[in-house]
């Protein structure tokens, strides 16, 4: 398993830095490995239950994941995707500071069958990925929002 944290800050309301990161298909605005990322069911309510399929490129390989909602609250969400291959669990907690929002993303990664020997091995890049979100989710909710000035801490 590896497990990758950072935290950032979005200059931009809670609510509306929530709403935007539970449709996970801005995946693709804001994740480096992401290729695309498309709902399920075209127009359904984004709702706990509410599925995607994540295409990402990890080292240099294409890979494709479905992608749930497990947990909607005001201040959370978790994104739980798998494959035969792995489950990825992206958990995502919110607080309010001096009118920005802080984000703590938690992503983690299990490895079914002989993939879970590569684990180790495999650390670096997945903190590569994790640096890769601290750099592009700001700009991409300033993106979507308007700018709010500088985002990552």
């Amino acid at each position: 398993m590896v497990e990758v944290e950072r935290t950032l800050t979005l200059h931009h309301p809670l609510p509306e830095v929530v709403a935007y990161l539970a449709d996970f298909s801005h995946a693709q605005e804001w994740d480096p490995g992401t290729v695309s990322c498309s709902p399920v069911r075209a127009g359904a309510p984004i709702a706990e239950g509410a599925e995607w399929v994540n295409v990402s490129t990890f080292r240099g390989r294409r890979t494709e994941l479905r992608y749930r909602l497990a947990r909607l609250e005001d201040r959370r969400l978790t994104f739980v995707g798998r494959n035969r291959t792995a489950t990825s669990t992206d958990d995502l907690t919110f607080r309010e500071e001096n009118g920005a929002t802080l984000l703590t993303y938690r992503a983690r990664i299990e490895f079914h069958g002989l993939a879970r020997l590569a684990s180790p091995f495999l650390r670096g890049e997945f903190e590569r990925l994790g640096d890769g979100v601290v750099h592009l989710m700001p700009r991409a909710v300033d993106s979507h929002f308007g700018s709010g000035g500088d985002s990552a801490d």
